[in-house]
């Protein structure tokens, strides 16, 4: 008698978002499969590069506090200027999926889960350790081939803030203003704003381990 001829199993088939499907879907992703199929997080960024899932953890604390202290400053420039600021949001091109640090937008994002990558004015990228050369190549060579306007990147290296900010010239990235701590980063486009670098990071933290004995102690 003739064997049956083998047959794989289906693929799962999920009713809710889940992680899962990273451990089965075999074929090219894009932004829409992604957004379809992985839960929303706000755990670690998921983006999709060239039909790739990209998952990434949250940045250290350093990351964090700049993130929220350069936006509380951008936000309320950029809306003097009919501009909208969000953190870490969906901006789809084409079938690639990005979650940049900082997104300035020329319209409002309310109600939506994404915004094309034509409405992003400003992107912004906060260097993290174990990312540099994503931040400093990558993203700004992704961001320039679709014609983003302006990049912003912020180096916290050795706890030393830097901020320079790109304009896109003849499809390239050209520096039109950059400043360290202690010094004044002034930039006129898209929007006026400045800010000493220096003011992005909050004190550095205590050592860990036992208290120090007091002096009655030592004595």
């Amino acid at each position: 008698m003739a064997q049956a001829a083998f047959a794989p199993e289906p693929a799962p088939q999920h009713t809710e978002p889940s992680f899962d499907v990273l451990g089965w879907h075999d074929e090219p992703w894009t932004a829409q499969l992604a957004l379809d199929l992985l839960p929303e997080t706000n755990g670690p960024k998921v983006e999709v590069l060239s039909g790739s899932v990209i998952v990434t953890p949250h940045a250290g604390y350093d990351h964090q506090d700049a993130e929220l202290d350069l936006a509380y400053h951008l936000k309320q420039a950029a809306r003097r200027a009919k501009l909208w600021l969000y953190l870490e949001t969906n901006v789809v091109s084409g079938e690639d999926l990005f979650i940049p640090d900082i997104v300035i937008l020329d319209a409002p994002g309310g109600g939506r889960t994404t915004m094309d990558i034509g409405h992003a004015v400003l992107l912004g990228e906060i260097v993290s350790p174990g990312n540099r050369r994503k931040d400093i190549i990558d993203r700004p060579r992704e961001y320039a081939a679709v014609g983003v306007p302006f990049f912003l990147r912020v180096d916290l290296r050795n706890r030393v803030p830097t901020i320079a900010l790109y304009e896109l010239i003849e499809g390239e990235y050209r520096p039109v203003a950059a400043a360290a701590a202690g010094t004044r980063f002034v930039m006129r486009e898209p929007f006026e704003f400045s800010i000493d670098p220096g003011d992005l990071l909050g004190e550095e933290a205590a050592p860990t381990g036992p208290e120090p004995e007091s002096a009655d102690e030592e004595a």
